[in-house]
């Protein structure tokens, strides 16, 4: 008889490997290879897989008749938002986010929301007590709410209490590193018991039409933890981001196989939970009552939402001979770099005695290529001392050659910023016939911009 063949998996990464080794070509990371139990395979059983042996599948047409899959709107509009309207029947979503985030809290909402509104909902807790989940529920005003509460890790026995006539419209499991299949070896958490926890749970949502939402842990780069593998299996990933030293929230939609990706949900930590941000500009713009250098309002766009956000720039200028310094907060400093580089070749502006520090205000991560202008018009403003006018924004994308480009939805921008009260806007030259009631400034290339910066009084 042929000799199993081992398989070591990685559980930063998921990647597989047939030898041990200490640490993972593909990540990088030590000591996270570990022999995946569920994967011994034989040379005879994948023979006798390869020639045969199956049921014949059902072929469909294109052009075949479909319906299109009901969704429970939760009535927390941001999750609805960033889910593309509701959860989905039959569907399975993964979230993730840092501990202590919110992930958790938000679920309880959402389910003791749709509780009260009539669905059966079963919220299984493998991290908590079921006495702990209930102080947090009665601490956020829900602690009345039909909600089905239990504390376990087995797989089999969840699978078995929801497996009768009466399957749950929507089951909450937090989290799926803690759960556990006795299908296959492996403590809880590892590769391929999440992965195996994770495929009975979709089959079951599959087969019972219930809404499975799966909660994730996420790894100190903030990806989520366990097998790459589980982001494909599920259909909607969520990604619960934000700082703990900050009040906001942010839902952000990475996969959505029902809806749109890059949604997004703003909440606020609130003593009472988790409260939406209706309008989420209002947290990232300094309130001010004029002019400051250094300082433009980027109407950046996350999906179909804009979103009003601050770039501050500060030009601190050095002796000769010292080495100036480049920090960025919120946005890519390889970006920032050659924004830079732009301006001092194309442009005749000097930099290099001068430390460069770029922030976007309020911890709000941009990675929207339009901000360029916005970052540009910062720096030029810092470098000169001349301010940007107060009520104008800024966005467009510079190429190397100094020409500014245009970004796509730029008419969903100038109507954000005329909405907030802002009257012009700094734009490619291409969109500054955008209909509208702002004023608006074209150029055609980073030179031209730099020439009306410096030319203002």
């Amino acid at each position: 008889m042929a000799k199993p063949q081992k398989k070591y998996v990685c559980q930063a990464c998921g990647s597989a490997t047939s030898k041990w080794a200490g640490q993972c070509a593909d990540c990088g990371e030590w000591n996270t290879l570990v022999e995946d139990a569920g994967a011994v395979v034989t040379a005879f059983s994948a023979r006798h897989n390869l020639q045969g042996g199956g049921r014949p599948i059902l072929l469909s047409g294109l052009d075949s008749e479909i319906a299109l899959p009901e969704r429970m709107a939760t009535g927390i509009a941001e999750l609805d938002r960033a889910l593309g309207g509701g959860f989905v029947e039959s569907s399975a979503t993964l979230i993730g986010g840092d501990p202590g985030i919110g992930k958790s809290t938000l679920l309880l909402q959402a389910a003791a929301k749709l509780a009260l509104a009539g669905k059966s909902v079963a919220y299984v807790s493998g991290e908590e007590a079921a006495d702990q989940v209930r102080l947090r529920a009665r601490r956020l005003g829900l602690g009345n709410a039909p909600v089905q509460l239990a504390a376990a890790t087995s797989v089999r026995d969840i699978l078995t209490s929801f497996g009768g006539a009466a399957a749950p419209d929507l089951l909450v499991i937090d989290s799926i590193q803690t759960m556990h299949s006795d299908l296959i070896e492996g403590a809880a958490g590892t590769v391929s018991q999440v992965r195996a926890s994770a495929g009975e749970l979709i089959r079951f949502a599959k087969e019972r039409g219930t809404a499975v939402v799966l909660v994730g842990h996420v790894t100190k780069d903030g990806s989520l933890a366990g097998p790459r593998v589980m982001e494909h299996m599920v259909d909607t990933v969520l990604a619960f981001e934000g700082e703990r030293s900050h009040q906001y929230r942010i839902l952000r939609a990475i996969k959505n196989r029902f809806g749109g990706t890059d949604e997004i949900g703003v909440f606020s930590m609130e003593t009472q939970g988790l409260s939406e941000i209706a309008n989420p500009s209002s947290l990232f713009l300094t309130s001010r009552d004029e002019s400051v250098t250094g300082t433009v309002v980027f109407p950046a766009l996350e999906g179909t939402r804009p979103v009003l956000v601050e770039v501050q720039a500060l030009i601190v200028r050095l002796a000769s001979g010292a080495t100036p310094r480049r920090a960025v907060v919120g946005w890519d400093s390889g970006r920032l770099a050659m924004i830079l580089a732009v301006l001092e070749a194309r442009c005749g502006l000097s930099f290099s005695t001068c430390e460069v520090y770029l922030n976007i205000a309020g911890g709000y991560r941009v990675q929207d290529p339009a901000a360029d202008l916005a970052v540009a018009a910062a720096l030029v403003s810092a470098l000169s001392e001349r301010a940007v006018p107060v009520d104008s924004v800024g966005f467009g994308e510079i190429a190397l050659s100094g020409e500014i480009r245009p970004v796509a939805h730029a008419n969903l921008r100038l109507k954000e910023a005329a909405k907030l009260g802002f009257a012009s806007a700094l734009l490619p030259s291409a969109q500054a016939t955008e209909p509208g009631t702002m004023k608006l400034a074209g150029f055609k290339n980073l030179g031209a911009f730099v020439d009306h910066m410096l030319a203002r009084g």
